[in-house]
């Protein structure tokens, strides 16, 4: 199959171009992101190939469908950014990757817990100055805390393994329990009991129209004060705006956001000499208590064969008429 492939990164074609051994499709790399002004780049493509900041909506399909393109084939999980019933009625077919490494996200998220409660971001430029002082640098014990974790698919299942490996107390939400949490000594609880009983709370749920902004000035309301929110699922599962008055009030502790509702044009480019625009992306990094990372949670070794080889296979279904359990 010939595939246009957008937003691709070095890594990106590395490890398609690897795992492309094996199914032989004609990969075509294009560095910048699939839009209106880039959709010409499809040309005489059967499918196009796209990352999470490609918005697939219903003008770009149509362009799409005018060239001749068959599929669209999501490297990741989420979904949100496709209009699938224009995607249908233009008969385009639409793939996705929703599940590569449930491993890489849990462990960033536990990776930003850890940094955000013993301050080791602060201490490792502490030290290079010179300044060995503790001052500033308490953390907490994680033995006895309680975890929230909203969303319990493959992700937070891991998430909640970890987390009571660390003698945590972990509460969930789910609108479907799973059964394996639930082995695992998990208790699920509705979202306004897990709000003000944990003293972190963990968001891995998929971004729709009924958990957009999921985490507002409502919600952070009902949570415990100083209590640490991370998120690691997709940005506009918070509202940013009342985040930030939560960290200026102090209600919420500590904040680490590894997506950002308007990472859009910011993340996963460089960025450093320039001035950036985004004044509510610059009030957030002033917080000491706030880490910011940049979509780097599913970036591991595993996790981007992972995605490689499942694309290709999905594109290989596709095209030979077979049935592909990724299809949307």
């Amino acid at each position: 199959m010939r595939v246009a492939v957008f937003s691709s990164k070095p890594y990106d074609q590395e490890s398609l171009t690897r795992a492309n051994a094996a199914f032989r499709h004609e990969l075509h790399f294009f560095e910048a992101a699939l839009n209106l002004q880039t959709c010409s780049l499809a040309e005489n493509a059967e499918a196009v190939c796209v990352f999470v900041h490609d918005q697939i909506d219903a003008h770009l399909l149509c362009c799409l469908a005018g060239r001749g393109v068959k599929v669209v084939a999501l490297r990741c999980a989420g979904f949100n950014n496709v209009d699938l019933p224009a995607a249908r009625e233009v008969g385009i077919d639409v793939v996705r990757v929703p599940a590569y490494s449930p491993y890489a996200v849990a462990e960033h998220a536990v990776a930003m817990m850890l940094t955000l409660n013993r301050h080791t971001h602060r201490a490792y430029n502490r030290v290079r100055e010179g300044n060995f002082a503790l001052n500033g640098l308490l953390g907490f014990d994680m033995n006895g805390k309680t975890v929230g974790i909203v969303g319990t698919g493959r992700i937070g299942t891991v998430l909640a393994r970890i987390m009571i490996g660390f003698g945590c107390t972990v509460l969930a939400y789910d609108l479907y329990p799973n059964d394996e949490c639930k082995a695992l000594g998990v208790r699920y609880v509705p979202l306004d009991e897990l709000l003000p009983q944990s003293d972190i709370i963990s968001l891995h749920c998929p971004l729709s129209e009924e958990t957009r902004h999921l985490i507002d000035s409502k919600a952070i309301g009902k949570m415990k004060r100083g209590a640490m929110l991370i998120n690691t699922g997709r940005g506009a599962l918070i509202d940013t705006s009342a985040v930030i008055a939560a960290l200026k009030s102090g209600h919420i502790g500590a904040l680490g956001l590894d997506v950002y509702e308007q990472e859009e044009n910011l993340f996963f480019e460089d960025h450093s000499e320039e001035i950036i625009q985004d004044d509510v992306l610059e009030r957030l990094m002033t917080f000491p208590n706030v880490l910011v990372t940049a979509h780097q949670g599913f970036f591991t070794r595993e996790a981007i064969d992972a995605i490689a080889k499942i694309t290709l296979n999905n594109l290989k279904q596709v095209e030979a008429a077979e049935p592909c359990p990724n299809q949307l």
